[in-house]
């Protein structure tokens, strides 16, 4: 899995949206096969246009996530917020504050709202999933 500073670095390179939005299908399709067990209604996020599912897992004091989504850019930022987010303690996950940090990817003013508010509605599911932790 790519890390968060990897793909915000890469942004940074790539100039084009049409090279961005590339990317983030790539990363989409980077991600680990997602189980059709878990396609269901307790992983799916409510709030997206496209169907997305997110799975966490907890292990050694640190969340980490898979997903899918049936959208190819969609897949791309379920990608995105896994990058973000693996890896890390529950409280850790509380502290990021994920417009600041998505904010050099200029996401808001290259995505539909829908797409915007999926977005918000995946990182309100991956925060309501460290506070159960805790």
């Amino acid at each position: 899995m790519t890390s968060f500073d990897d793909i915000r670095a890469d942004f940074a390179f790539l100039d084009d949206w049409d090279e961005r939005y590339k990317y983030l299908i790539d990363l989409g399709r980077s991600l680990a096969a997602y189980p059709e067990e878990k396609r269901d209604e307790a992983h799916k996020v409510k709030g997206c246009a496209s169907q997305v599912w997110l799975d966490p897992s907890y292990a050694g004091g640190k969340l980490e996530f898979s997903g899918d989504s049936d959208a190819h850019i969609v897949k791309g930022l379920v990608a995105l917020l896994i990058a973000l987010y693996s890896g890390k303690t529950p409280r850790e996950i509380l502290t990021i504050d994920a417009h600041q940090a998505l904010a050099p990817l200029d996401l808001t003013s290259h995505l539909t709202p829908q797409r915007s508010n999926g977005v918000a509605s995946m990182i309100a599911r991956i925060r309501a999933i460290a506070e159960a932790m805790l």
